[in-house]
This record gives C-alpha cells, structure tokens and sequence, in this order.
C-alpha cells in the first residue's frame, strides 16, 4: 500500500490591521472545508494567519500591541478553528505571534492533528528587518523588536496513522531562505516541511533592486532547491496581496522531494492549492547511492536496515 497523503496550501489574502478576528477565522474555516470537502487530511496555512503582518508598523501603545498575540493555542479567540478542523477529521499547519506566561514573545507556528491534538511546535529562529525604526521608511520590519529568536531548535515529529507517519518539521518565512534550517530537518529524515510566510513585495530594508516578481522567484526557488537537497516535500504558503498598502507577494506552492513545483497559487488571495504526496518519493534520495525498491516500508526489518546503512536517523 502506497503512503499517499493529499495535502492542502491554504493561502490567504490580506489581513488588513481593522479586519476583525472573526472576519479573519470564518475566511480560514472557508479554505478548511473546500480543502476538506476535496479529500485534504493535511492543510497548511500561512504565517501570522490570525492577524495582519504588524511587524511592519511601530506600535509603542502596548494594549494595540498585545491583541495580536495569543496567550495560548488554541485560546478562544482562535477555537472555532480547531473545532472545525477536529470535526472534519483534518489536521492543519497554522503560524501565529506567541505571548508565552513568562512574558516572551515568538513568531510561533504548529502542526495540529485530525484529532485536535498538537503533534509539533516551532519558533522562528531567523528574524529578519531590524529593532529600531529606519528613518524615512514608510513601512518597517521590525520583527526583532518584537519577536525573540526561537529557542526550539528545528524539531521533527511523527504524523499520524493516518497520514502514514510522516517524519513532519516546520519552518517560518526568512528561515526557507537559509539552508542550515533545512539540514537540521533533513538530517533527522523530514518527509514533509510545512513553510507559511508573509514575504514583503518589495525590498524590506528600503532598496530598490526586487520587485515582486523577483522576490516571488526567490522565494519558489529557496523551497525547490532546499526540497530537492534534503529529498523532502514542501508545502511552502503565503498571505498575499495588498496589506494596508503594503505589498506581500504570492507564489505560494507545493514542491517534490525532486524539486519539482506540483501545484502553485495563481492569485494574491484565498485560494487552495492541492496534491497528492506520495511520502516514499524521497527515500532514495535519502540513500544517497543505494537503489532499492522504493515498496521496503513494508518490510520494517529491511527498511530499517536501508536506513541505518544511509546513516538516516528519523525519530520513532
């Protein structure tokens, strides 16, 4: 039997900074049940999903900033979700602004199951943009002012039955564009990377050298390379379009353990993307070498034996 997952990119359009939260979830909970309504057990959605991407203003008043976080996941602003998603038996990828009890904040994202349960947790390592405001600039990037650099490390988890048990890791926006993070994944034996972010349409600190179709390039590009590297899936999803007159690109796609783009958006706003993953594609890239039947994850003692030979550690 083939260990075929269809996967569903979620990607949204803008969240405008006055769009109401409800507004946002009921669009979210759209997306769910088309995707669900198509088969998807999995469905990636992109970072920040809850809010508008507020690095980009300088909030010093802290009420107007603290409403963007979540004090927990799911808290009950965010519950409808999860509901939904547990009542469809779909699981889902979701990336948020993290307000932990000691007062930390995190550009935070999950995996969640099909039964509501979470099954992995990262935070953002590579923070990109500055602390500071840069003078003249009329939109800034300021998640190091309030973001922490993640503490996680770069964790994989197995899936469920259901899913086959895929070995799952995550990252977050600037993170695809730095290969070290795919290594650390690829090296613990990712099957399948869920990626959400919300990527400026233009240059972010202030120059005049990418557009939006070069920074859309870059983007697709880092996910094929990265997904062809370390022989994994990518799902790699955005929130796009025209956020309070700030530009953030599309592009959002689903990539093969050969690099190969299987399915990408073609808008700025709400739309699915879906595929059929056949999770054992990447074994033999994996194996660097080693030609063998692909059909050995139904022979665990020799599977096992391939593995250890390839020097692949994936978690139990």
């Amino acid at each position: 039997m083939s260990r075929i997952l269809r996967v569903a990119a979620a990607q949204m359009g803008p969240n405008p900074r006055d769009m109401p939260r409800d507004v946002i979830l009921e669009r979210m909970i759209a997306l769910l049940d088309g995707a669900a309504k198509s088969g998807a057990r999995l469905v990636v959605f992109p970072e920040l999903a809850f809010t508008t991407f507020f690095p980009r203003w300088l909030i010093e008043d802290e009420a107007d900033l603290s409403r963007f976080y979540e004090q927990r996941m799911p808290g009950p602003s965010v519950q409808p979700l999860f509901e939904r998603a547990r009542t469809l038996g779909v699981g889902f990828y979701v990336g948020y602004a993290e307000l932990t009890g000691s007062g930390r904040r995190f550009n935070s994202s999950v995996i969640v199951g099909p039964d509501g349960e979470m099954l992995l947790k990262y935070r953002k390592v590579h923070l990109p943009g500055s602390k500071e405001p840069r003078p003249a600039q009329r939109y800034q990037q300021l998640e190091k002012r309030y973001f922490l650099p993640g503490d996680l490390g770069f964790p994989v988890a197995r899936g469920p039955e259901t899913w086959h048990r895929p070995v799952l890791g995550m990252l977050i926006c600037n993170d695809r564009r730095w290969p070290e993070a795919w290594r650390c994944l690829g090296l613990q034996g990712v099957e399948l990377v869920c990626i959400g972010y919300n990527s400026a349409a233009y240059d972010p600190n202030g120059g005049n050298t990418e557009d939006s179709e070069r920074r859309t390039f870059h983007s697709t590009l880092a996910v094929q390379a990265n997904a062809y590297f370390n022989s994994t899936w990518a799902v790699s999803v955005a929130k796009a379009g025209d956020e309070d007159g700030s530009g953030l690109i599309g592009g959002s796609c689903i990539v093969s353990p050969d690099g190969i783009v299987v399915a990408q958006a073609r808008s700025l706003d709400d739309e699915v993307l879906m595929a059929d993953l056949d999770l054992d594609a990447g074994l033999q890239g994996r194996a660097p070498g080693k030609m063998f039947d692909l059909g050995l994850h139904r022979r665990p003692d020799q599977y096992q034996r391939i593995v250890d030979q390839a020097g692949i550690e994936a978690p139990a």
